[in-house]
């Protein structure tokens, strides 16, 4: 049994607005990227996992139980980062963690200090003076104290400086390992590479894709420089056969490749080509491929 699960979800506010049939399932152990541009669908989705909303159609669960009706038995092993964490301005960041470890019924405060010193948290000061990353430090504190075998992270390192994000992948790698459950929506391309096995990308309400990254990476379509001796060779290049030409500028052509190398390989066979560049493509190249005038086309 998949720790959570989608099953046709639909919840429609009209307009083309909400998500629609929305399917997938995250195993034990499994870290799932779920990705999509702002408005898509993420957060409504999340917000029917965790509860606040209940669908039109379809169900949720959570080992087994439903998010919508045993949401209490549910949250006592969770963890959950909202895209916004709203936190009481009047508190102090170490008073409002002991709160909320004293709700959930903890015998101290669990891994609290462990985490507030990885991620250079004083939480001695009060919320409402806190900047937008000390708050989202509190937010990710307060998720993971009490060790939930299961996270659901909206967005978890909004705000956060460069080294604080590496630190967070760190973490959620070191979970990984622990065996917990992890669905994490976000924008951070290099977060979402270096942590998920699997991904889903939403559109428009809808699941555009999900897959495993290895096996998106593969299906891209990939860019390349291919650049000539001459800037004359370089324009008879370009107009080989079964080439998509992006670009020619000067001695240098750019061409991307879909369907196969063969169009490539022969017309590099023809011309007097002195280097080819294939530049790095990461996550953010899949995810545009599904967002840009190719998915439109």
């Amino acid at each position: 049994m998949s720790v959570i699960a989608l099953s046709h979800i639909t919840k429609d506010y009209g307009g083309g607005h909400g998500v629609f049939d929305v399917s997938f399932a995250v195993e034990q152990g499994e870290v799932f990227g779920f990705l999509g541009p702002n408005g898509a669908g993420k957060t409504t989705t999340i917000r029917q996992l965790m509860g606040f909303l209940a669908p039109d159609s379809g169900a949720c669960t959570i080992n087994g139980l439903d998010c919508r009706t045993q949401t209490a038995a549910i949250q006592k092993n969770m963890g959950y980062i909202p895209g916004e964490p709203a936190l009481p301005d009047d508190m102090r960041g170490g008073e409002f963690i002991r709160f909320l470890a004293a709700y959930r019924g903890m015998r101290g405060t669990g891994r609290a200090g462990e985490l507030c010193e990885r991620f250079e948290l004083d939480a001695s000061g009060r919320i409402r003076r806190m900047s937008k990353g000390m708050k989202q430090k509190v937010a990710i504190v307060c998720a993971l104290m009490h060790d939930p075998a299961v996270l659901i992270l909206d967005e978890p390192t909004s705000g956060l400086d460069p080294l604080m994000q590496n630190r967070f992948i760190d973490l959620i790698l070191e979970e990984k390992q622990r065996g917990k459950t992890v669905l994490m929506s976000s924008h951070m391309f290099e977060e979402v590479e270096r942590t998920c096995a699997r991904v889903g990308i939403l559109r428009e309400g809808r699941l555009a894709a999900v897959e495993e990254i290895g096996t998106l990476k593969t299906r891209r379509s990939r860019t390349y420089s291919v650049t000539l001796s001459t800037p004359d060779a370089a324009a008879a290049f370009a107009a080989a056969p079964g080439l998509r030409v992006q670009a020619v500028q000067g001695c240098t052509v750019t061409v991307r490749v879909r369907d196969g190398m063969s169009a490539l390989t022969t017309a590099m066979a023809r011309f007097p080509v002195t280097s080819i560049d294939a530049p790095r493509q990461s996550l953010e190249d899949v995810f545009l491929h599904y967002y840009g005038k190719e998915a439109q086309n």
